[in-house]
């Protein structure tokens, strides 16, 4: 199996912020703000978008490690970008850093790992 990656590639997803993505809607927290697991679902998904168009058909990544900081509270009706960065390959784990901003300012950042999986292995495994 090979791989089509190479480091320093990267992704930017960008979201406004909706009730959907607050603290309040995920039960992390008790006010209207972005929740910061909502923020590391943004982080996963650009990371999985930045390497998914450079696997061999059959194959997607599982997130298997995040390491982040949520250094400041963002209001509904905001957006939000993240950008997550591929810094290394090692085998099948694949490390990232990531970054987020809203309209003001960086409000996160950290590392994530992926792990390339074959998508029938995987879940066949589970049965």
């Amino acid at each position: 199996m090979e791989f089509n990656l190479k480091e320093g590639i990267s992704s930017v997803m960008e979201i406004k912020v909706t009730e959907k993505e607050t603290a309040i809607n995920y039960g992390s927290g008790d006010l209207p703000v972005y929740a910061t697991p909502a923020m590391i679902a943004l982080m996963e998904n650009a990371a999985k978008s930045c390497v998914g168009l450079h696997l061999q058909c059959g194959y997607t990544t599982v997130g298997i490690d995040v390491n982040v900081k949520h250094i400041k509270a963002t209001p509904i009706n905001m957006k939000v970008k993240c950008e997550a960065t591929l810094t290394k390959i090692d085998g099948k784990r694949l490390f990232f850093e990531v970054k987020v901003w809203d309209e003001k300012g960086k409000i996160g950042e950290g590392t994530h790992i992926r792990y390339v999986v074959s998508n029938e292995e995987f879940m066949n495994r589970l049965k």
